[in-house]
């Protein structure tokens, strides 16, 4: 699933206004998942790297407005468990967060064994909420990595 480019990277023309107003305009870059495992690989121990900054990166290496948040967030998840399947070439995929560094429940092993991974490198991480827990990187925005 990596590998399977289907025929992307493809930006697509948006005619929904009410999609052009939220993203900031027309073209929506479909990026294959080998383009995420790329960028995710850049990210040093240490660092984080958020969905949206590899959103953007991605859009802006493509000329495209924005990259479609929904492909985003399922070839990210495929990076990280082909990765998670590997015994060498690993992509760090615990290193993504989501919006204001929030865990990601949907990686290898979940929420537990992403935050393991984070602390081992020297994060710490907090949890909010009393019924619906979330779980972040405390002041992730000092940690993230520039691409």
């Amino acid at each position: 699933m990596l590998h399977d480019s289907k025929d992307m990277p493809k930006v697509k023309t948006i005619d929904k206004e009410e999609v052009v107003s939220r993203y900031g305009g027309r073209k929506m870059l479909l990026a294959p998942p080998i383009d995420y495992d790329k960028i995710i690989k850049q990210v040093p121990q240490g660092k984080l790297l958020s969905t949206e900054q590899i959103r953007n990166h991605l859009a802006y290496q493509y000329d495209a407005d924005f990259t479609c948040p929904l492909t985003a967030g399922i070839f990210i998840n495929i990076v990280a468990w082909a990765s998670y399947q590997r015994t060498e070439d690993i992509t760090p995929y615990w290193r993504i967060v989501k919006t204001k560094g929030e865990l990601n429940p949907k990686f290898p092993r979940g929420i537990e064994a992403q935050k393991q991974k984070l602390e081992a490198e020297g994060h710490s991480i907090i949890s909010k909420g009393k019924k619906n827990i979330k779980y972040y990187v405390k002041d992730y925005k000092q940690s993230l990595f520039q691409l």
